[in-house]
């Protein structure tokens, strides 16, 4: 008997042929299952592969949101710093002094 070596795709010839084809790829469905890259778990994870997980996310949050909120803090003092140089006094209208009640202008 004589060994042959197979290719992978060969043991399928429709799926090989379905894969090469770079037309399918365009198509909303080829018949195959959606290839993901990253899958999802084949089984539930044990509890301390969670807790690392959840305690990744929950550092990243953090990361973002204090991100987020450094970021809008250091853009509203920018505008107001660039605003109180355009106008040369404080650009908050509710901060200006009121002009001194002169009684006969009307």
């Amino acid at each position: 008997m004589a060994e042959q070596k197979q290719n992978p795709n060969s043991l399928n010839p429709k799926v090989s042929n379905e894969t090469s084809n770079s037309s399918n790829k365009g198509s909303s469905f080829s018949g195959q299952k959606p290839h993901y890259q990253n899958p999802p778990d084949a089984s539930i994870p044990d509890a301390a592969t969670l807790r690392d997980q959840w305690r990744f996310a929950i550092r990243q949050y953090s990361r973002w949101y204090s991100q987020a909120w450094g970021t809008a803090i250091l853009a509203g003092v920018s505008f107001f710093a660039l605003g109180w140089i355009i106008k040369g006094s404080n650009p908050l209208p509710s901060r200006q002094e009121d002009p001194p009640h002169n009684p006969d202008h009307k």
